[in-house]
Order: structure tokens, then sequence, then C-alpha cells
């Protein structure tokens, strides 16, 4: 009876109220002892029965369909399924199950829009506190060489060039936050363009190994290429921004890589895509982290992050351009034994 139809509702009532009717006649007949005609025990409860279907279906079929349908405009039923409702009344056995189920699955719905909306709100909190502090830092430090300059330090030769050159490193730092702030933007806001070509992928990674050969060496870290990679891969990207994704990879690898490592690139035929795997052996990521690895200014090791000079931004890049190619960029890593980055580009004919 919980899924009852409004067609089962009213022959089950109008049978009942020619029942009534029925037992009506018999008890007056045997009260009053009274002869009736037979068509009190067969007309009469027929004419009952066919006004009270006729007075349920129309009297409470309206009520259902106004109910019905303020319940959908409620959960936002678009105007073109206006006639949703009235099918609904006439054909679905389960009428009520029905629109239950549908307010139960809105109700998810929106259980989960406020708690994505908490979640970016958390986000925008975090990403205002980062950005405050990242923008300070560097302001703050500039502020101080040039004050300790001005206090009289400018006219000793053994310090005044060092302070200029700090202040100096500060200010590029202050161009790279709000460069990469301006790219991000771009890209969050849809304006990501892209120049596809056709390349090889293998020579563009030896050229950003070499870029970076002074700075591994330094860390005594080894560029590498993984068994069978270093030959020639080509695939239809964005040249210019691939090497952004490569460079970013690359120089995390090498900041908080141990020193006597090694970076690898790995290539790998996954028609129609090539899969590109850019590891490590460093100390790995816990799992906690990674499902924020790709946020903007989040950092795992903030202390250390903000001494290599990074500006946390990075990653949230590299996922951009990634995505903007159609593909998306994945991480897996073990604490102690190093991390993978992979995602996979469009093979070139």
């Amino acid at each position: 009876m919980n899924n009852i139809s409004l067609k089962k509702l009213s022959f089950y009532t109008a049978s009942l109220a020619a029942f009534a009717v029925l037992v009506l006649v018999f008890a007056t007949m045997l009260f009053t002892q009274t002869k009736l005609k037979w068509y009190f025990f067969t007309v009469l409860p027929g004419v009952v029965f066919i006004a009270v279907y006729i007075i349920i279906q129309i009297l409470v079929g309206r009520f259902i369909y106004s109910k019905i349908k303020l319940i959908y405009k409620t959960i936002s039923i678009q105007k073109s399924e206006k006639g949703k409702v009235k099918d609904i009344l006439e054909n679905d056995e389960n009428l009520f199950d029905r629109v239950r189920k549908e307010v139960e699955e809105y109700e998810r719905n929106k259980i989960a829009e406020i708690e994505q909306l908490k979640t970016m709100e958390n986000y925008r909190k975090d990403f205002f506190g980062n950005v405050s502090h990242e923008l300070k830092t560097p302001i703050f430090n500039i502020q101080g060489y040039i004050e300790t300059l001005l206090d009289g330090a400018v006219d000793d030769p053994t310090i005044n060039k060092q302070y200029l050159l700090k202040a100096a490193a500060n200010v590029e730092r202050l161009n790279n936050i709000v460069q990469d702030l301006l790219e991000i933007s771009q890209y969050e806001a849809g304006k990501l363009s892209l120049e596809i070509d056709r390349f090889d992928v293998t020579q563009l990674v030896k050229e950003i190994f070499d870029s970076f050969e002074i700075k591994a060496h330094d860390k005594k870290i080894k560029l590498v290429f993984k068994k069978g990679s270093d030959k020639p891969f080509y695939v239809m990207a964005d040249k210019a921004r691939i090497a952004q994704v490569f460079n970013n990879l690359i120089v995390n690898a090498i900041n908080y890589g141990n020193q006597d490592g090694e970076v690898s690139i790995g290539f790998f035929e996954m028609e129609p895509n090539l899969l590109i795997e850019v590891g490590d052996n460093g100390p790995g990521i816990s799992e906690e982290h990674l499902p924020r690895l790709f946020e903007r200014f989040y950092r795992v090791d903030k202390h250390r992050s903000r001494t290599e000079g990074g500006t946390g931004l990075g990653l949230a890049i590299v996922k951009h351009i990634v995505e903007g190619h159609g593909q998306s960029i994945n991480v897996r890593s073990t604490v102690g034994k190093g991390s993978t980055f992979w995602f996979m580009l469009k093979k070139a004919k």
C-alpha cells in the first residue's frame, strides 16, 4: 500500500463506498421491514461507485498534481519537461515512490553541492592567505635591505653590493610570483591558447636536461632517460607549453631529490597517445598530500619549498597545461622510494 497509484486508490475508495451503500440498503430493509426494489441493490451501489471514482480521480488527482508540480519546481525541473508530471500521474504505478526518489536524489545533490562550496571556501581562504604570505616575504626582505642601505650601509663597499644583489633577487622572486599568478588566472578563465605542432619530445627533453646540467651537478643528481626512451618520439602539442611542464617537473625533482639520486624520463607508446613519465628516487610524498598536490600554493614541505625559491604555483600551472591538451596528469609516490608524475600526449602521425 505504500506505493499505491491514483487509479488503485480511486478504485478501492469507490468500492468501499459502494459496499457501504449496499450494507446501508440491507440494514434499512431489515430494520424497517420494507421490501426494496432490485435497483437499490445494483444500480445505487454502481452509481455511488462511479461517482466516488470520478470524484477521487478529479479532486485528489488535481491535488496530487499540484503538489507534485510544486515539488518538481522546487527541484528545478526544466520547462521542456513540463509534460513529465502529467505522464507520471497517468502512467506511473509507483507515483509516490517515484517522487520520493526524485526528492532524495535532489537532496543528495544539494548536500554534495554544499560540501563542494565549503571545500571551495576553504581553498579560497588558503589561497588568499598563501598569496599574502608569498608576496609579503620578498617585499619585507626588499624593504629591509633598502632601509639598511639608506641608514648608511650604502657607503660600505663590503656590503652595499651584496645587499643590492639580495634585493634584486627578491624583486625577481616577486616578479615570478606575479607572472605565475597572471598565468594561472588566464588558465582558470579558459584563456589558454595552444599552438599545436609536431615535434620530437625526446629532443625537447634533451635540451631541458642541458639547461639543468649545472643545477643537477651541484646536487649530484643524474638526469637520465629510461631504457628505450632516448630515441625520437613525435607528438602533436604546444612545444613551449610542454617545455614548461617538463621544466616544472624536472626542477621540482632536482630541488627535492636526494643527493646522488637521479631524475628519469620515460616514454611509452599507448596508441593513439604517448605516455610520459617523470620520476625520481627522492624522499617521496606521503599519501595524505597527494590529493592536494596540484592546488595553488600547496606545499608538502613549506619551509624547504620557500628556501628553494619556488612560487608554489608550478604544479597548478602544469595541471592546467596538460588539461588544456585534453589529458590529465597523475602522480604516484612511495615515501622513501620516490615519486613519478605521468601524463599523455597525442602521438603525431
